[in-house]
């Protein structure tokens, strides 16, 4: 049996999606941070690991 949703007031729904998209890509902007940090500090780790360790010049 399929359940069709009940009519809804398409202004309150369309309000809400104007916060939401007022705000920004904030989430995005996070992960892609995150992960930018989390290429930094591999780099990091292999050129004072690896690098240094051998007495690289």
């Amino acid at each position: 049996m399929i359940l069709e949703p009940m009519e809804r007031d398409a202004s309150h729904d369309q309000g809400r999606v104007d916060a939401v998209v007022a705000q920004g890509p904030r989430g995005a902007f996070a992960v892609a941070g995150l992960a930018v940090l989390i290429v930094l500090a591999i780099w990091v780790a292999f050129y004072v690991l690896v690098y240094l360790a051998r007495g690289g010049d």
